[in-house]
């Protein structure tokens, strides 16, 4: 039976009972084959090879210890897993549908999701013309409809598809297929003539040169697994004729057999298992599913560059010029198969000799020597692109679809052995061609198609010999969004953050040919604002903020202000080095005033906002101060009374305000100044807090009376610890703290002279007298007693001001005043109280 089948029925270390234990596939596979050996046949049947060769072969294969190939090519693990799913499908519908017909899949529903795919470019002949890709993406309205209307498609459960990133080894996979058929023949369709010379020097590469048949047409029905590679145009001419001993087609870039006509050639076509491979699926999933309902597999570029399967993928993002930056005018036009920039005004729009010029001495700047494709904006500009670089010195070439099939090859071949370092192009070289020496990928031309700019990014992915990465260089702002209309690395792999030169996708490997410079700062570049936020979270300290935009800007200002700490602070001041308005700098101030759990930072903060003498934000931390606590609501006053003694700060009106709003602030510091220096201010404050109605103007009146017969020091502490409690009250405190404050210079600095002095003064001043002791006792030696003056003077001027004769004469007037008995006092009272005739005393103790 084996010899007849050409599998075998039973492997290494299984029992015949396991085997072909009944209702199994391979038990209807045996069976089958035994009925029409029975029979007489000499060979396997066309049904029987089609529905049971490629899973029996599957099934041989992935027995092995380690799958591979006729040359011994090991299977990788994603390319083992693409054969393995499509086992498990064939067996399912084997399972299912016992004659193997696929009508399984009634609707043709897909069941599995796929990812989104790139086609590319194809290249006509001239006796075959190209089909044009005659589907368009419709809303999904239209959808709806096409699914409810369209016909039923009873094959659909033997048309499956793997996605595979581009030098991942699709095709590798693909000839794990070959592997597996024996005796059912192959045909392998792809879009462009020189793939098919590709896949059949892969086919003689790889040990399966026997094989190799060309096309079968008609009658002609070998059984010996014939494989052969054609063109989708092949077959669509020919679709109805093509042999039946054909019972695997491979479709590469599955995306490009989307075609009206390629796609019903195929529904037509209800023989065969069907096998779809691209690199790009998960981009039109919803079309590929569309005639390959079944994804067996997927290893998409991301999770090939995690695992090392591919190289990993650096990114540059260079800002066009100012001639450049209109690329938002260039309107788009919805495609085929998705919305492009229109290709005529892109193209003149970026052919300009200045820019083809910066373009080719950054090459040279930043990729001297290193191998790279240049995608231009049409075929007139890659010539003009590729003279620029080689007037700078760089060897470069540009081929498009009109350089003859020759010189094409003559020039590629050139790249591969180092001759030319640079291969400029519109669209030829973004599918189709493979060269692992390719390092930099530059999209000159931006696009709005996620899948032709993977398949761009797919020429540089695979791996060479002292290929450390391979560089893609965005001509776009370093800030741009997921949700800009040109594709960027970062919006296909969807990724949060930008750091210039850093690996993308991949595994790091420090210090191992390097060939960019890494950028220390990052951006957000995700469109989502959840994501931006935790990108500002995490990467605070990191970001570039002079690439934001002015409301992002204000926030990271904003956070900054409130994170930052004692050591981060001159950081966090010069990433802001940009900003000449000032706007983000009183952002970061006023908040780290408000929200910096730091007091010193708080105070600094203060400092800096006075320094800058700018009356919004000085108001707002005038407002501010007054909500901090005790302590530090007096040194946050002070540093703020500073500033208004110093300079000048807004108007005289609202430096007036000011004052006396942090006057309010720390009236129990004026106030113990006040009663200090002349003890009668008790009284007159506890007349004007105890009384009510007219008293209390009166009181207030008489307050503001005794205040101007005294110093001005004492006066404007008089006025700061008074509070009005009426209307009346306040209108004449409020008159003569204006008439008080025509200079609000000097009132700042007399208010400045009743906060007590720090203890770090007095710390200095008392090792400055200790210094000072030897000169002392000699002075004293001669001098007697009269030595004990200085020192008495130094300590009773602690605030470091001399002290004025008329102010020792208050203060001795004070001590005899406060000598007086508490029954005098409080017999003035109420002699003043009757005196007025009103007035309360509620409050105030003998002891008071």
């Amino acid at each position: 039976m084996e010899e007849f089948t050409r599998e075998p029925f039973v492997h290494d270390g299984e029992t015949l009972e396991e085997a072909l234990a009944v209702g199994t596939a391979r038990r209807r596979a045996y069976d089958t084959a035994l009925a029409e050996l029975e029979e007489g046949a000499e060979g396997p049947s066309v049904e029987w090879r089609r529905q049971y060769s490629l899973l029996l072969g599957l099934e041989r294969l992935l027995f092995e210890d380690e799958p591979h190939l006729a040359d011994g090519t090991l299977l990788s693990a994603h390319q083992v897993d693409a054969l393995a799913g499509t086992l498990t499908a064939l067996s399912a519908d084997v399972m299912r549908n016992g004659n193997g017909n696929g009508a399984g899949a009634e609707n043709g529903s897909p069941t599995s999701l796929a990812a989104v795919g790139i086609p590319g470019e194809e290249e006509d002949e001239e006796d075959e013309p190209e089909e044009p890709q005659d589907w368009s993406l419709d809303g999904d309205a239209d959808v709806d409809a096409d699914v409810v209307d369209r016909p039923e498609d009873p094959s659909a459960g033997k048309r499956f598809w793997f996605e595979h990133a581009t030098g991942a080894g699709k095709t590798v996979a693909a000839l794990g297929f070959v592997e597996a058929s024996r005796t059912g023949g192959i045909l392998i369709l792809t879009h462009r003539r020189n793939l098919v010379d590709q896949f059949n020097g892969e086919l003689r590469d790889r040990g399966y040169s026997n094989r190799i048949t060309p096309a079968l047409l008609g009658a002609k029905n070998p059984g010996n697994g014939p494989v052969t590679v054609e063109t989708y145009q092949w077959y669509v001419r020919n679709a109805g004729k093509v042999s039946d001993a054909y019972t695997i087609v491979i479709c590469d870039e599955a995306h490009t057999a989307l075609g009206e006509k390629t796609s019903a050639a195929i529904r037509n076509w209800q023989g065969p298992v069907f096998i779809g491979m691209t690199a790009t699926g998960a981009l039109i999933a919803r079309h590929v599913t569309d005639l390959f309902p079944t994804q067996t597999s997927r290893f998409d570029l991301a999770q090939a560059a995690r695992r090392g399967v591919i190289a990993p993928l650096r990114c540059v993002r260079i800002p066009p010029g100012p001639g450049v930056r209109t690329i938002a005018k260039v309107p788009l036009r919805r495609g085929e198969i998705d919305t492009e920039f229109d290709q005529e005004l892109l193209a003149e729009l970026l052919d300009q000799t200045p820019f083809n010029l910066a373009i080719a001495d950054l090459y040279k700047t930043r990729f001297n020597g290193v191998p790279g494709v240049v995608y231009s904006a049409g075929v007139r500009h890659a010539y003009n692109v590729a003279k620029a670089f080689n007037d700078v010195g760089l060897k470069a070439k540009a081929v498009s679809g009109e350089t003859p099939k020759r010189e094409l090859a003559r020039v590629l071949a050139d790249y591969e052995r180092g001759k030319i370092d640079v291969l400029v192009n519109a669209q030829l070289l973004a599918e189709g061609w493979n060269s692992p020496r390719a390092t930099v990928c530059m999209h000159l031309a931006p696009t709005a198609s996620k899948r032709i700019y993977q398949q761009r990014v797919g020429r540089v992915t695979r791996k060479h010999p002292g290929k450390e990465a391979g560089i893609v260089v965005d001509f776009v702002h370093p800030a741009t969004r997921h949700d800009d209309p040109v594709v960027t690395l970062h919006s296909l792999l969807d990724r949060d953050v930008y750091r210039g030169g850093a690996i993308v996708v991949g595994p790091v490997r420090r210090g191992r040919g390097r060939r960019v410079r890494v950028e220390r700062r990052v951006l957000p570049v995700t469109a989502d604002p959840d994501r931006r936020i935790e990108v500002f979270e995490r990467e605070l300290w990191r970001i570039a903020v002079e690439h934001l935009d002015y409301g992002e800007q204000i926030q990271w200002a904003a956070l900054a202000g409130a994170r930052v700490a004692p050591s981060g602070w001159r950081r966090a001041k010069a990433m802001l080095h940009f900003d000449r308005n000032g706007d983000l700098k009183r952002t970061f101030l006023l908040t780290a005033v408000q929200r910096n759990r730091n007091s010193q930072l708080r105070l600094r903060a203060l400092q800096e906002i006075a320094a800058s003498r700018d009356p919004e934000a000085f108001d707002t931390a005038v407002d501010v101060v007054g909500t901090w606590s005790r302590d530090e609501r007096r040194e946050g006053v002070k540093v703020l009374l500073q500033a208004l003694a110093e300079k000048r700060i807004g108007r005289r009106d609202q430096a007036n305000a000011w004052i006396w709003r942090m006057a309010e602030y720390t009236r129990e510091v004026h106030e113990e100044y006040a009663v200090q220096r002349w003890p009668e201010t008790k009284r007159l404050l506890g007349l004007l807090v105890n009384s009510s109605g007219g008293a209390h103007a009166r009181n207030a009146r008489r307050l503001v009376h005794a205040a101007r017969k005294q110093d001005r020091r004492l006066a404007a502490a008089l006025l700061a610890a008074a509070i009005g409690h009426t209307p009346e009250a306040e209108e004449v405190l409020r008159g003569a703290r204006t008439r008080m404050a025509r200079k609000p210079s000097a009132l700042a600095r007399e208010l400045l002279r009743n906060f007590p002095k720090g203890r770090r003064g007095r710390r200095r001043r008392r090792k400055a007298g200790a210094q000072k002791a030897p000169e002392a006792e000699q002075a004293a030696a001669t001098n007697g007693a009269s030595s004990e003056a200085p020192d008495a003077s130094e300590e009773d001027g602690a605030a470091g001001e001399e002290q004025d004769p008329s102010e020792e004469i208050e203060r001795a007037a004070a001590e005899l005043n406060g000598a007086r008995s508490a029954e005098e006092e409080v017999a003035e009272l109420f002699a003043e109280q009757q005196e007025l005739g009103e007035g309360d005393l509620e409050g105030y103790s003998v002891d008071e």
